[in-house]
C-alpha cells in the first residue's frame, strides 16, 4: 500500500517498501537538480532511517505505516521519516566500530545515518528522525 501526496509518502512496514523509498528520493533529487555527488548519500541515509523504522519502530508489523516526507530550503534538504513505535534510547547506541561490536549485525544504520547525513534529530523519543542534507556547492 502507498499514499503519494505533495511531499510525502505513507508505507506499510514491509521492507519490499523500501523500493517505494528509493523511488522517492530519485524523484525528489530529480526534481530539485540534487548533484549526483548528494545523490547516494541521501538514498543510502534515507533507506536505512526506513529500514530502522520498519524493522524496530514498527516491529515489521504490517498494519503500522511509516511516513516519509521532505522539505526544502536553500541549499537544503531534509527527510523526515516518523514511524508508529514507541522510540528508543538513541544516546546511548553502541559504536560498530568498536572491535567488539564489528560482528553485530544490527547498529549500523543510525551511525551511517550520521555519517552520511549533515544533520540527525531524533524527536517523539525516537520515533521520529529528521535527515537534512546540504547541498551548497563547492
Amino acid at each position: 500500500m502507498i499514499l503519494l501526496e505533495h511531499h510525502k509518502l505513507s508505507i506499510t512496514s514491509k521492507t519490499e517498501n523500501i523500493v517505494l523509498v528509493e523511488k522517492m528520493v530519485e524523484d525528489v533529487c530529480d526534481l530539485y537538480n540534487i548533484p549526483e555527488d548528494n545523490y547516494g548519500n541521501i538514498l543510502v541515509a534515507l533507506t536505512e532511517a526506513v529500514n530502522n523504522a520498519i524493522l524496530h519502530g514498527n516491529q515489521a508489523n504490517p498494519d503500522k505505516l511509516i511516513n516519509i516526507s521532505f522539505k526544502t530550503k536553500p541549499n537544503e534538504l531534509s527527510f523526515i521519516i516518523q514511524d508508529e513505535g514507541k522510540g528508543f534510547d538513541y544516546s546511548s547506541l553502541p559504536d560498530p566500530t568498536e572491535p567488539q561490536n564489528l560482528e553485530n549485525p544490527n547498529g549500523r544504520g543510525v551511525f551511517l545515518m550520521r555519517n552520511l547525513a549533515d544533520k540527525v534529530d531524533f524527536e517523539e523519543n525516537g520515533s521520529k528522525v529528521v535527515l537534512t542534507f546540504d547541498l551548497h556547492q563547492n
